[in-house]
């Protein structure tokens, strides 16, 4: 055998070896390949199912908010009207009412007499020159003299 036959073989060898790898990589893409498709027909099985929830959701939401839509805009309507009608009622009877009950009152008191609702008179305290201030009283001084 010639360096170049032994060449030739060595290089066949590499070949084969290099078919070989590549042949077991493209048997693993395929298997790989098959996989990745089988998992995407699940998911759109799935996945439409889903979808078509949703979507009878969503439209389920939006009825709902129409509806509470309509609640809003007739509690507002109801809200304005109260407050017309209080503020109709409030001037018409809220002045007569105020004037009816200072009536009542001055009457009340001027029958009752200012005796009872009158304050008490202070009783004048009379200073003696030359008397002891009572015991309880000059305690009560030098303690106030303490805290200052």
């Amino acid at each position: 055998m010639s360096g170049g036959e032994v060449a030739g073989i060595l290089v066949a060898v590499f070949w084969a070896i290099l078919v070989s790898f590549l042949a077991v990589a493209l048997a693993r893409l395929a298997q790989t390949l098959r996989a990745t498709t089988k998992l995407v027909a699940d998911v759109t099985d799935q996945a439409v199912p889903l979808l078509a929830d949703a979507s009878a959701a969503v439209r389920s939401a939006q009825t709902q908010i129409d509806r509470v839509d309509a609640i809003a805009s007739d509690v507002q309507e109801v809200t304005s009207n109260a407050s017309a009608l209080s503020s109709t009622v409030a001037s018409t009877f809220g002045g007569p009412l105020v004037k009816v009950a200072a009536f009542g009152y001055g009457v009340r008191r001027a029958i009752g007499g200012r005796a009872k609702d009158a304050p008490a008179k202070q009783t004048r305290r009379t200073v003696i020159v030359g008397r002891p201030v009572p015991q309880a009283r000059r305690a009560k001084r030098a303690n106030r003299n303490k805290r200052d």
